[in-house]
């Protein structure tokens, strides 16, 4: 290990104790959250037991299911392992909440790439355009929403629903806390309270004190090879919001008539009960890292977001390189202190979804987990590397180190 890049981490990690008491104070909250649910909802080792076939009478299934309305400040969630992503998820929710016809408006500009041809920004034949469905997007002023238009648009257009999508995503701007989230909803509300505010909450829970849905969000979709997996979950997404919204994505995920009534846990509801068990302590860790990383990187001349004393709204940390070498150098570094496929030498490719090659490094149990140690980007202007997770700190460290290493 380089001794100079040792010291400089080290130093670095001086700086950022106030922080880090601030992130185990977080997940102090969070862990009484998800313990009082565990305990309400009398989950027991028959909760472990699996469903083959049509999965009718999954006790197990079911009691996830509570606990994730309890946690998220729900009326209702649907949580499964047919969900194959975060994005597949949002695509479910937009499918079952939308008709011909109807309007979707985002208002924190366009989302993340894997939606572009589901909502037919790209097209595709079975996109939401291709059913007739209209989009339409304001995007945000200074890393806030743009209220005044916002409010012109509602009121000479009917939309059905409003997106919002916490975080960056591959964008330059900053992830939106709760606050503002909460402000926009409130605005939202005042002018129509029929429209329907989905909220993509990826990256974004355990980060603060609330969650969308406990801010007046009818509707939120988040990943379970993300924050709420805690690493354990091997697959799997949530939808939480109002029960009759939460039926209706049951009815798109399966068929009409069986909805969440149907579908099997084929023996993952351990491994879900236990990720969202150890969730406020992995999300604690992945923000740990991204704060340490933020004041290492910014201590060796680099422009980082946000910085190591910032507000933190998600676990994802910005390195703004202005140099496609240095990406890809430090992508390496991750995946090379990562405990999976440590020997493999990532390279930038056309990666199924995005417009642009992406370099990522994930070097992780469960394909694709971003709550593990994983740094990835497009290769574009200007440049940044996204970097997230780590199922603990000493180990997200040491991944710094080794991604320093390599561009130094």
């Amino acid at each position: 290990m380089n001794e100079e890049v040792l010291d400089l981490v080290n130093r670095a990690e001086e700086s950022c104790q106030e922080e880090f008491q601030k992130i185990e104070k977080q997940c102090e909250k969070n862990s009484w959250k998800v313990l009082h649910s565990f305990q309400k909802n009398e989950v027991t080792e028959s909760c472990f037991h699996e469903t083959t076939g049509y999965g009718y009478n999954d006790l197990g299934r079911d009691k996830i299911e509570k606990i994730f309305k309890d946690v998220l400040g729900a009326e209702d969630a649907l949580v499964r392992n047919q969900f194959i992503s975060g994005s597949h998820a949002i695509n479910v929710c937009l499918f079952a909440l939308l008709r011909p016809g109807d309007l979707l408006l985002s208002i924190s500009g366009k989302p993340y790439d894997t939606l572009d041809e589901v909502i037919g920004i790209k097209e595709n034949p079975s996109s939401l355009k291709s059913f007739g469905i209209f989009y339409d997007q304001i995007d945000l002023v200074e890393d806030d929403f743009d209220y005044e238009a916002i409010r012109k648009y509602l009121e000479n257009h009917e939309v059905k629903v409003v997106e919002i999508q916490r975080s960056k995503g591959y964008s330059t701007r900053k992830s939106l806390s709760i606050e503002k989230v909460e402000k926009v909803i409130q605005m939202i509300k005042q002018i129509d309270g029929e429209v329907i505010v989905m909220v993509d909450n990826c990256y974004c829970e355990f980060v603060s004190d609330k969650e969308p849905t406990e801010v007046g969000a009818d509707i939120m979709v988040g990943s379970l090879i993300k924050n709420l997996g805690g690493g354990i979950a091997p697959n799997g997404a949530y939808i939480a919001g109002r029960h009759e919204l939460v039926v209706l994505c049951g009815e798109r995920l399966t068929l009409p008539g069986e909805g969440r009534e149907v579908g099997p846990s084929l023996g993952v509801n351990k491994q879900i009960l236990q990720g969202i068990y150890m969730a406020p302590s992995v999300v604690a860790s992945s923000l740990k890292t991204a704060v340490l990383t933020s004041k290492a990187l910014e201590l060796l001349g680099y422009e980082v977001e946000p910085k190591y004393n910032e507000e933190r709204v998600d676990i994802v940390q910005n390195i703004i390189f202005h140099n496609p070498t240095k990406l890809i150098e430090f992508t390496r570094g991750i995946q090379e202190g990562s405990a999976i496929d440590s020997n493999a030498v990532v390279e930038p490719w056309d990666m199924p979804g995005y417009s642009d090659k992406v370099i990522m490094a994930s070097g992780s149990f469960t394909q694709g987990s971003s709550i593990e140690l994983s740094c990835d980007g497009p290769l574009r202007e200007p440049y940044i590397a996204y970097m997230q997770g780590s199922l603990t700190y000493p180990y997200g460290k040491i991944g710094l180190i080794k991604a320093i290493e390599k561009i130094m």
